[in-house]
């Protein structure tokens, strides 16, 4: 079974609240790490939480952790946990996406815009997004070239 690490900022209370209820709903184990008020926050501080609990060293295809992001547009969130070398963040806005994250990037963390996102886009997409398998083949090089440490700044 797999344990959903959860996390978001004050524009996106309610979207997380169902989230967290259909996950819960259907027997998942979740790891929710706020905001649980609309007081303003800064929505680096709680991707990081979720991020350093998800395990470096977990490299399998089907890890049994992954994590979810949501904020206002979804973009601060993934631009956030991408900083994190052992993160692959996708930010998803479509069914096709929500399959690809996984099925060609592998994704660990998925990351959504509570203005542009409805509950039942986002419950579709993260189901959509648990049963896509990595595809493994050409994507394996490419995901792997994610990790590495090229300095460019």
């Amino acid at each position: 079974m797999k344990h959903i690490l959860i996390a978001g900022d004050h524009a996106a209370i309610d979207l997380k609240a169902a989230i967290v209820t259909q996950l819960k709903a259907d027997g998942f184990t979740i790891e929710d790490f706020g905001p649980f008020t609309t007081e303003s926050v800064d929505y680096p501080d709680f991707a990081n939480k979720v991020c350093e609990k998800i395990k470096p060293d977990d490299t399998s295809n089907e890890p049994d952790t992954f994590g979810i992001l949501v904020c206002g547009s979804g973009q601060g969130m993934a631009m956030r946990a991408n900083k994190f070398k052992h993160i692959r963040a996708a930010l998803l806005h479509s069914d096709e996406i929500a399959k690809l994250a996984k099925e060609h990037n592998n994704a660990n963390v998925i990351c959504m815009g509570s203005r542009f996102t409805t509950a039942e886009q986002a419950n579709k997409w993260i189901k959509l997004f648990m049963e896509a398998k990595f595809s493994e083949g050409r994507h394996t090089l490419r995901v792997a070239k994610i990790s590495e440490n090229p300095s460019y700044c």
